[in-house]
């Protein structure tokens, strides 16, 4: 009976204190229209764009390196030379072995890098090479806008081809002592160079210049690499990895009065640089010219080309129509590409924002320093991707569009190329190419027929009732 009398005794307590809750939705604050919090989209924010010229940028001992010759119909023609050094065997004093030699071919063999851009299928590629007139130095910093002299009249070597840059080929390899043998080797431009030349640097040069590197590189300077400008088709860029396997190989027999050997030296390449030489269209001509007033269109290109400078002039008037009591919880900028500028040629992978500091330093904005400003939350969120199917680029830039609501000072933002489309940097890169044309603020005369297509900046905000 003890515990019966407990069971109903805890039973009775149990309806008390249901009953008394009469309405479950009631628990919790009461909410009111004075002390709601409510989200509001804008999406008619003024932007301004201007297209201009990215900074200058160091060629010199790049992992990836570019050579072009790129007709593009949109942007105007692109040129990329590549200035390389030679370097004795081994880079020390050179023996030349006892005996005859014969050259039986010299091949300038230059690693392919990721990175084409431009026609693989109806362009015929042709490249020159020639000597430099000047020698590269370790100890000095060669940027894109350089011009390298080189002696034009004499031509070394030369190769017509098509763009295989993911094609692995095979070769027949010199083993000394033994039998030649057929290798495959990783996807590589080879071009045959006048055996004369290598006679002349090498096999019959003086014994002073292969008794130092040094004086071999003050007297054979280096090579000279270009794209022949009358080639058939538009062109493209080609990247190359010139940190490894860029060498001339000379393949030669050697008589020594009782046998005939072949046999192969290397005369390796350590110093390279680029040359980059940009010649616009009259379109992005007409957008660089325009200084003064808000530009219609967006034009970014890779290999130290173009930027756009982008601002936001009329946020603060958000402040004055709703109040200074509001908070961004989202800001979106949207950038979708120009009708018909996508094909044949695709849009830049990857775009990136960033801001000039009050030094005119590059630093990235406060939604792109993950690890740094706490709001940021790495590369993938801050966007800048492009997706094919809608043909746009998004970026999140809520805590960047925060801070100038704040009253924080714009020192200049741009929209520019990315060196790499893992993370967030903001430096002007050589060794990517490609370009993207965007819908700028507006490409109709008046406010009411204004395209869907511009440049949007979509704000969601929540009004804090005081």
């Amino acid at each position: 009976m003890k515990f019966f009398r407990l069971d109903l005794l805890t039973l009775l307590i149990s309806l008390f204190i249901l009953n008394s809750c009469k309405n479950q939705d009631t628990i919790g604050l009461g909410v009111n229209s004075a002390t709601q919090l409510s989200n509001n989209l804008i999406d008619t924010s003024t932007i301004i764009v201007n297209t201009i010229p990215d900074d200058s940028v160091a060629t010199s001992a790049l992992p990836v390196t570019p050579l072009s010759y790129f007709k593009d119909p949109l942007f105007g023609t692109t040129e990329a030379n590549l200035a390389i050094d030679l370097n004795l065997p081994g880079s020390t004093a050179y023996v030349i072995p006892p005996g005859t030699i014969s050259i039986d071919s010299a091949i300038l063999v230059l690693r392919y890098a990721p990175g084409f851009y431009g026609d693989s299928i109806a362009s015929r590629y042709k490249v020159n090479v020639y000597q430099l007139a000047e020698r590269l130095f370790a100890s000095s910093k060669y940027i894109n806008t350089k011009k390298w002299k080189y002696d034009s009249s004499n031509l070394l070597g030369t190769k017509s081809f098509f763009s295989r840059t993911g094609d692995s080929i095979k070769i027949v390899q010199a083993v000394a002592g033994g039998p030649d043998t057929l290798v495959k080797i990783p996807p590589q431009l080879r071009i045959p160079i006048n055996p004369n030349f290598i006679n002349n640097i090498l096999y019959n040069a003086s014994a002073t210049q292969l008794s130092s590197n040094l004086v071999f590189q003050n007297n054979v300077k280096g090579l000279y690499i270009t794209l022949d400008k009358n080639q058939s088709g538009p062109g493209g860029t080609f990247m190359f990895a010139l940190d490894s396997a860029a060498a001339i190989q000379i393949y030669y027999k050697n008589f020594d009065g009782t046998a005939i050997d072949t046999a192969s030296v290397s005369l390796p390449s350590v110093l390279h640089a680029a040359e980059i030489k940009h010649t616009y269209s009259t379109t992005v001509q007409a957008e660089l010219s325009n200084t003064t007033t808000p530009g219609k269109g967006i034009y970014i290109q890779g290999l130290g080309g173009l930027r756009t400078r982008i601002s936001f002039p009329y946020l603060k008037n958000i402040v004055k129509s709703l109040g200074s009591n509001i908070v961004i919880n989202r800001a979106e900028l949207v950038i979708t590409a120009a009708p018909g500028s996508t094909i044949p040629f695709a849009p830049v992978r990857k775009l990136t924002i960033y801001r000039y500091d009050l030094a005119n330093q590059r630093a990235l904005v406060e939604d792109a320093t993950s690890p740094g400003d706490p709001r940021a939350f790495g590369a993938a969120t801050f966007g800048g991707f492009y997706n094919a199917p809608s043909q746009q680029y998004h970026f999140l830039l809520t805590a960047y569009i925060q801070d100038l609501l704040s009253g924080g000072a714009d020192h200049g933002t741009f929209i520019g190329v990315v060196p790499n489309d893992t993370n967030n940097t903001m430096a002007v890169t050589a060794q990517v190419d490609g370009r993207t044309s965007a819908v700028g603020p507006d490409n109709a005369a008046g406010a009411d027929t204004r395209t869907p297509l511009r440049i949007k900046l979509n704000l969601i905000y929540t009004k804090i009732a005081k």
